[in-house]
């Protein structure tokens, strides 16, 4: 059982990990890569879509971005899509290639994209502390139900701070690793 507990919580960091790493991506770096427009939506025949689901993106260059929609017919759809984003892009269209190009970041906007990734990264902490809660009280009540001695739980609780302090660690060495891709230019 407790076991089953510690394995939980490494699936809970792990997931936590995965989902700041998602959400980093999403920040914008000063070079192009085409996670950039993940969270975009084009209106597909009246369905907002997830442009993945429907162009190629590409990056010919480090400061362009390509995309290719499978239909011709959606190329305004989609250009007008990328314009009406929060991006900060200005698509130009040729034929049915649309090419983006990717200003560079001004210092100030680096800082922003910075301080995001740290609230990030501290988001992503919490969520951690609370796997951690959770485990302690799922050992608190092993130990009260007499599932497990007093000795078991203790050095599983022992574990557990391990597992939390390292999983900390690890989201620094995340964060401060897309703050250096962020602040170099």
């Amino acid at each position: 059982m407790i076991d089953d507990i510690l394995a939980n919580l490494r699936e809970s960091i792990g997931k936590a990990k995965d989902a700041l790493r998602r959400e980093l991506t999403k920040l914008r770096t000063g070079r192009a890569h085409a996670g950039m427009l993940d969270g975009l939506r084009v209106d597909y025949y009246g369905q907002p879509t997830p442009l993945a689901q429907m162009a190629t993106v590409n990056v010919p260059e480090p400061r362009l971005l390509t995309v290719k929609p499978w239909e011709k017919s959606m190329v305004k759809a989609v250009e007008k899509a990328i314009q009406e984003s929060d991006l900060g892009f200005n698509p130009q269209v040729d034929g049915d290639l649309i090419r983006i190009p990717v200003p560079p970041l001004s210092e100030q906007r680096r800082k922003d994209l910075a301080k995001i990734a740290k609230k990030n990264g501290e988001d992503c902490k919490i969520v951690i502390r609370k796997a951690r809660h959770d485990a302690l009280d799922l050992l608190t009540s092993l130990k009260e139900d007499g599932d497990a001695s007093e000795d078991e739980v203790e050095r599983a609780k022992k574990r557990v701070e391990e597992l939390i302090v390292e999983g900390g660690k690890s989201v620094d060495e995340i964060v401060v690793a897309k703050e250096k891709e962020i602040t170099t230019v």
